[in-house]
């Protein structure tokens, strides 16, 4: 395949938004309007689209604390929006918009589908504005899903931005919220989704709502299907985590409530299906018993605006946990992190020293310097040096 230039960065308008103008074609650029001001950087070429670590700190969050005077601010929640495709992740984005403004509480969103053709809001940053998604597809020959993963991987190269924006914004802001890919796998399993995911969470309070159609769960092997990812996820983030039954208008939630808090009542389901899967979704549901103990689920609908309360509610406690329970496991995990890097460099600098003694060499600070040892033959021969010789004898004595 004939290698070609990268695709332009169109520029972008709005609050906010992310939005440059590529200075050459084989450089796309990111930035992000902020009222007046614009700050802005190159995106080097898009990054292998495959696997990889993302790691803790797998991105640099060089993150600017907001000034002030007094005591530090209270900081907004970041809402990380998931959910398989269909079940209505853009409009729940939407709803949960209207609310906080009919409520008068501020907000700040970011659109992080590079694929979506048009939204139901106006985000603050857009990642359309800085990537565009079917250039890449074309340009780099990659399919729907990988072209996704290629434009997430460009966007989160420059993603310090997003976060010295995201920081400045959490103390006008009582939350913010991202939309995610309508293809969960790309953004859950991607390298830079998890870059994405820890980077806000190591900067804001963060919590993640797991989106769930409703009406798609009354066959008890989908709702399993459900379950069990959101299970990964929530151990894969670490962070709070919140299940939104959507589309409560067409059909109520309380069934899957049941089946959460009934494992009796989730088998009579189950037995009444003549699903080969019946057997596999057992057992499933008696695992993640222990599972739903540790999950806040509420029912919502996107259409109606019903449950926002609750849903927000459930927010304010998984806020709570994050502070309580998440800040520990990250300040732990650091402190594991440098203890784990001082010992590497200390074992580094341990081999370092035996190889210099084992080269016929006196290492007294390896992280300094090294001094020759000295033999006989090294030695100076004659007589002794005396003060004469030193240069230190009075010149009128």
């Amino acid at each position: 395949m004939s290698s070609a230039a990268p695709p332009s960065v169109p520029a972008g308008g709005g609050e906010g938004g992310a939005a440059a103008a590529a200075p050459t074609p084989s450089v796309p650029n990111i930035s992000a309007q902020t009222g007046g001001g614009e700050a802005g950087a190159a995106v080097p070429p898009p990054a292998a689209s495959g696997g990889g670590d993302g790691g803790e700190g797998g991105a640099a969050a060089a993150s600017a604390a907001p000034s002030g005077e007094g005591d530090e601010k209270k900081k907004g929640t970041a809402l990380l929006v998931l959910g398989m495709a269909g079940s209505g992740k853009t409009s729940f984005v939407q709803r949960l918009n209207a609310h906080l403004h009919q409520k008068k509480k501020p907000c700040y969103i970011v659109n992080l589908d590079p694929a979506v053709d048009n939204l139901p809001y106006d985000p603050n940053i857009d990642i359309r504005d800085t990537v565009k998604y079917k250039e890449v597809m074309s340009q780099y020959g990659l399919g729907p899903n990988g072209a996704i993963v290629t434009s997430l991987n460009l966007f989160v190269t420059k993603f310090d931005k997003v976060l010295q924006l995201l920081e400045s914004r959490s103390t006008s802001n009582d939350y913010m919220i991202f939309d995610t890919p309508g293809q969960i796998e790309v953004f859950t399993y991607s390298a830079s989704g998890q870059i994405i995911s820890e980077t806000v969470a190591a900067t804001v309070p963060t919590v993640v709502v797991y989106v769930v159609d409703t009406p798609r769960c009354d066959s008890p092997t989908t709702f399993m299907s459900n379950m069990l990812y959101a299970c990964s996820i929530m151990y894969k983030a670490k962070l709070p985590f919140i299940l939104a039954f959507n589309k409560t208008d067409i059909m109520s939630h309380e069934f899957c409530v049941e089946w959460m808090t009934d494992f009796s009542a989730l088998q009579d389901a189950i037995d009444e299906s003549s699903s080969y899967m019946a057997t596999l979704s057992r057992s499933m549901g008696l695992v993640l018993q222990e599972f739903y103990g540790t999950l806040s689920a509420v029912g919502v609908s996107a259409h109606t605006g019903a449950g926002m309360d609750e849903f927000f509610a459930a927010v304010d406690k998984a806020t709570i946990e994050y502070h309580e329970e998440y800040v520990p496991l990250l300040e732990k995990m650091r402190a594991d992190r440098d203890d784990k890097d001082e010992a590497a460099k200390d074992a580094t600098l341990a081999a370092l020293k035996a190889d210099r003694q084992a080269a016929g060499e006196v290492v007294v600070d390896a992280r300094r310097n090294v001094i020759p040892r000295q033999t006989d033959d090294d030695l100076p021969t004659g007589p002794d040096i005396g003060p004469d010789d030193a240069g230190l004898v009075d010149p009128n004595a």
